[in-house]
């Protein structure tokens, strides 16, 4: 996929990134290669229509991983409801198999996992960092990897 970047907008500049983990219904064995595929395309057009990044894309036989990039304005339930949504309308187009695996015409479970993931720095570096904020500490930007630097 591709790799994140700083988002400009007229009032703010972020690098909002979030790791989704989404089981398909009843943890079914839905997620073949075709199906894997199909899935991938869709993310792509998606891209295309909405300000939503996929960076990476992992599947397993039962359940997907999807790391986003997004904009402040959508909230996290937001993004994930339309990629879920989306998904599941065209992978029930396309391969009409997976919906005779799964009773009800629901492709995913209702929940979801997200985690927040920084570019930047882990929980312990950043608290750290807000700690030490008003210290008298020498601070350094390295501008070659964008990340500040504590001495």
């Amino acid at each position: 996929m591709s790799e994140s970047e700083y988002i400009h907008k007229s009032h703010n500049v972020s690098i909002l990134l979030y790791h989704f983990v989404c089981p398909a219904k009843y943890r079914r064995v839905v997620i073949s290669k075709a199906v894997d595929i199909t899935m991938k395309e869709i993310c792509l057009e998606i891209e295309k229509r909405y300000e939503i990044h996929f960076l990476e894309i992992g599947t397993d036989k039962d359940h997907v991983h999807f790391l986003v990039q997004s904009v402040p304005k959508m909230s996290a339930s937001e993004i994930i409801r339309m990629i879920k949504s989306i998904i599941a309308r065209e992978v029930f187009k396309k391969h009409p198999e997976v919906k005779e695996k799964l009773w009800g015409g629901e492709f995913w479970t209702d929940g979801y996992y997200v985690n927040t993931v920084s570019k930047f720095g882990d929980e312990t570096s950043i608290s750290k960092y807000f700690r030490d904020q008003g210290l008298e500490k020498e601070y350094v930007v390295l501008h070659q990897s964008k990340q500040l630097v504590l001495f």
